[in-house]
């Protein structure tokens, strides 16, 4: 399978609809990204969560997850589950996010997700970031909606792993959930591994993408 490399990242959006959205979506992105670009500047916003052990959580979370760069995050308070009644609340967050940052890349759910949540963030955030890479990534849970992916990310073994134990570690609040164990999140990875000849990745949705194709010169 061929690859695409980011030789010049300097900024990244993330952008979830809840606390854990990015570290399940993501996580094992996030971690490889993130190692050895001390300078990679991380935007992060979290449309709920906000005043809560929820919003701590995010923090410490998304903290070491992109370790060692810098991460700047948001947590709203807008209700969990009711969001398409708060679309104006959500378009502008994100438009605010939009005016305070130019990513090279973003991440966000991705449009085929059945939670009404994550579907409204995924589908404002291409009319946002307009001239940017948006990565959609999938949640695993109970609603059965992991569709058929473009984009994979090779995980080591040892990304995988930390990435399950590092939900495990920050999300305490969520351990009562039936799916959200670590042998799940393995599983999934697990799944995209064998799509892509690696033994675990991370997939995502690209909707658009503008190649160059052109030589690059010295």
């Amino acid at each position: 399978m061929h690859a695409l490399t980011f030789p010049r990242l300097r900024s990244v959006a993330l952008l979830g609809a809840h606390c854990d959205d990015l570290a399940i979506g993501a996580g094992g992105a996030l971690l490889t990204l993130c190692a050895d670009r001390p300078d990679l500047q991380v935007h992060a916003l979290v449309l709920s969560g906000g005043g809560t052990e929820r919003a701590a959580e995010e923090q410490a979370a998304l903290t070491e997850f992109c370790a060692p760069a810098h991460v700047e995050l948001t947590v709203l308070d807008l209700p969990d589950g009711r969001m398409p009644a708060h679309w104006n609340a959500v378009k502008d967050a994100v438009t605010a996010l939009r005016g305070r940052v130019t990513p090279d890349l973003v991440f966000a759910p991705q449009p085929g997700d059945r939670h009404q949540d994550h579907r409204l963030l995924a589908e404002i955030v291409p009319t946002v970031f307009r001239d940017q890479l948006v990565f959609g990534y999938e949640i695993l849970k109970w609603d059965g909606d992991l569709g058929q992916p473009s984009v994979y990310q090779p995980l080591t073994d040892e990304v995988a792993e930390a990435k399950a134990d590092l939900l495990a570690k920050h999300y305490p609040s969520q351990h009562a959930r039936d799916w959200y164990t670590r042998d799940a999140f393995l599983g999934l990875a697990r799944l995209r591994g064998v799509q892509q000849h690696t033994r675990y990745a991370e997939a995502f949705y690209v909707d658009k993408l503008a190649l160059t194709l052109a030589k690059e010169t010295p």
